[in-house]
């Protein structure tokens, strides 16, 4: 007798639980909140509100991809404030050149990815040994910390655009050839334009105000000295013409 009350005991305890479950699940989904709308006058279960939130939702993202849509085909519209024209002119070694460009990309990227100029070297590319330097608008500066959009009005010189149509090197290159003022060559086009740059500005310099003057690049095998009398010699050979 007690073996069957027990299993005769089990199906209801079973629908008790059941039951206990659903008023549960009813409790937390269907719990009714106040209507804000109506003032705190009406009721809404927790289910239809979440149901009404999802439907807005689903409502504004619609709207506003065929917004865009329209945009597009109705013409050209008003640039977003802070957006900017990707396909830009640049002036590079006198040359006109057309490049698709973000909007955060640095000049060291278009010049070696973009355009090919591969002797502008990517060094630390944050500003600190210079290898990356090349003149702009006659002045040396770090291409890896430069943005490609703000030079599109100005004229950048890399190593390559140093040489003369005739292929006569310049005489800052000869000199670096003469003195061989390198040892792995990473550093040298920078070197190079560095010191191009600051001869401008400098022709007849001491070895100490051209160490100085150049003192913003780095060589990596420290072979400073030979730099230096090669730097040298270019000054001598720039003022001869």
């Amino acid at each position: 007798m007690s073996k069957a009350k027990r299993r005769k005991d089990v199906p209801g305890k079973t629908a008790g639980t059941g039951e206990a479950r659903e008023r549960g699940d009813r409790s937390v989904s269907d719990q009714e909140i106040p209507e804000a709308a109506s003032g705190g006058r009406g009721m809404i279960s927790r289910r239809t509100l979440i149901k009404s939130v999802i439907a807005a939702g689903a409502s504004v993202s619609a709207a506003s991809y065929l917004f865009r849509r329209s945009g597009a085909v109705s013409g050209p519209q008003a640039s977003a404030q802070g957006s900017v024209e990707r396909l830009v002119t640049l002036t590079v070694n006198g040359q006109q050149r057309h490049v698709d460009v973000t909007k955060q990309e640095t000049l060291i990227v278009t010049l070696r990815n973009k355009l090919g100029l591969t002797g502008t070297k990517a060094g630390c590319e944050r500003g600190e040994c210079g290898a990356c330097t090349v003149l702009i608008d006659e002045v040396p500066h770090y291409s890896c910390s430069i943005l490609t959009q703000s030079v599109r009005n100005r004229k950048i010189t890399t190593i390559e655009g140093l040489a003369s149509s005739d292929g006569r090197l310049h005489p800052v290159q000869q000199a670096w050839v003469d003195e061989q003022g390198c040892q792995c060559g990473f550093c040298t086009p920078g070197f190079i334009m560095a010191t191009v740059g600051f001869l401008k500005t400098n022709p007849n310099p001491t070895r100490a105000e051209l160490a100085q003057g150049i003192s913003g690049n780095l060589c990596r095998c420290q072979d400073y000295d030979k730099i230096l009398t090669a730097a040298m010699q270019a000054a001598e050979y720039s003022r001869r013409g």
